[in-house]
């Protein structure tokens, strides 16, 4: 290794479900590459993203803070200017920082549109070298054809199917990179796909989709009739393969280059996806698609990572969280992480006591906190405030208690239940002393 520290690549997914991965249980071919990647480097099995939405758990993943801390705590919040942020910590490190793909951190709704325009330098988090994006690249692309924007604002249109075109950009920038560079680099590749197209409201898998992964065996907790997933599921893992397929572009270009041994790959998600399965579970002015739950299908991602540091093909099923990928990453490269929130998971491999609980925000379709641990599934909301208007509430109400050893498909609500009213009241103690860890009010709890 020329450089004592890794380059460091994060290849990012969009509403990508942990059961999608054969190294995690999916039985067709959808993910040779990364079950390859897992086979040599570590598998995370446990790992929960804290924020069910695309543009928190960007935010979250940029800066290493919860969502509320920043206050990118629903969609259409723009990342706050000088903040913070991982590119801003790796340049200070001495790396060079690039960034494709989606970003959905520019524009503020009413205020700022960057939907489907330039994003401005002041805009981008402190990524001021390679740059080709769109804030919202559902709106300025499908599944085939479509643009991007590259640094100096110039539209990068493309034909072919669009995880190709952004695996392009990539490649072009590991192009330009060797061995002999004088600084390691930190490229965050984000993906949109398997998110659906927004206004065509459908998956859009490559061509042949249908056909190639028509034999799917169903997640035993989605239910004949609810949510889309019988018509729409092929063509969610077609997408989730061509992503596979791309990693596997990525990976041939690495080794090409001589960078491939000193690079750690970082793969996961910003969440899962439900299939408007719960569709019928909104808060007043609420909305939802495929997320915005506390279910295990929505909250649990995947998490691969390989390289220096991350090696031996081990399973690691202690409880992780997104946020703990940010600090990972500041101390993979030596670059501070004063402030940050999360947790260095080089720790849990060397030992060191681990706490195993995930602290989930939810926005959107309600004001809602949940608390994942190592058993059980907690929930609470707050009915009476605006899903996109409120941050916190003052008071919230138990509203889900999944116990997922005996239910893990998550059927049987015990919210109620009074032989577990001690429980109950353990789980709602550790979620408070969560939420104030995390920096928020302080809230009661009223019981179910």
């Amino acid at each position: 290794m020329k450089h004592p520290r890794p380059n460091i690549l994060v290849y990012f997914s969009d509403q990508q479900r942990y059961d999608t991965l054969g190294c995690n249980g999916q039985t067709l071919a959808v993910t040779p590459t990364l079950d390859a990647l897992a086979r040599t480097g570590i598998n995370f099995k446990h790992a929960y993203t804290n924020q069910p939405v695309c543009g928190p758990a960007r935010a979250m993943l940029q800066t290493g803070l919860v969502p509320t801390r920043t206050g990118c705590f629903r969609n259409g919040i723009a990342l706050p200017q000088g903040i913070s942020t991982l590119a801003r910590r790796l340049r200070a490190a001495r790396y060079d920082v690039a960034y494709v793909g989606k970003w959905h951190l520019a524009t503020t709704r009413g205020q700022t549109d960057y939907e489907t325009k330039p994003i401005p330098p002041e805009l981008r988090g402190g990524y001021d070298g390679w740059w080709v994006a769109s804030d919202i690249l559902e709106f300025t692309s499908h599944g085939v054809g479509g643009h991007l924007f590259d640094a100096d604002g110039q539209k990068r249109p493309f034909t072919g199917y669009r995880t190709d075109a952004v695996t392009d950009h990539a490649l072009a920038f590991l192009d330009t990179r060797s061995a002999d560079d004088e600084n390691p680099f930190f490229l965050f590749l984000s993906h949109i796909e398997p998110h659906h197209q927004n206004d065509r409201n459908r998956f859009e898998g490559p061509d042949g989709s249908r056909e190639r992964f028509k034999g799917f065996t169903a997640p035993s907790e989605l239910v004949p009739g609810v949510g889309d997933w019988e018509e729409q599921l092929p063509d969610y893992l077609g997408c989730c393969r061509a992503l596979d397929d791309n990693l596997a572009r990525v990976i041939a270009k690495l080794k090409q280059q001589g960078l491939f041994d000193d690079t750690v790959i970082i793969f996961t998600s910003d969440h899962g996806c439900h299939f408007k399965s719960h569709m019928d579970e909104l808060a007043p002015g609420g909305s939802d698609d495929y997320k915005r739950t506390c279910y295990e299908n929505t909250i649990h991602i995947p998490m691969v990572i390989a390289g220096p540091g991350f090696s031996g093909g081990r399973e690691v099923n202690r409880i992780v969280e997104l946020l703990d990928l940010p600090r990972t990453i500041a101390h993979l490269a030596g670059a501070s992480s004063d402030g940050m929130q999360g947790r260095n998971l080089l720790d849990l491999l060397a030992g060191v006591p681990w706490r195993e609980e995930a602290y989930v925000q939810i926005s959107e379709s309600f004001v809602g906190r949940a608390l994942r641990t190592t058993r059980y599934t907690y929930c609470v909301w707050a009915p009476e405030k605006s899903p996109s208007r409120d941050m916190f509430a003052e008071v919230y109400t138990e509203r889900f208690l999944f116990d997922n050893e005996t239910d893990p498909d998550q059927k049987h609500n015990r919210i109620a239940d009074p032989a577990l009213a001690g429980l109950r009241r353990q789980l709602a103690s550790r979620l408070q002393a969560r939420a104030q860890e995390a920096g928020e009010p302080g809230f009661s709890i009223r019981p179910a």
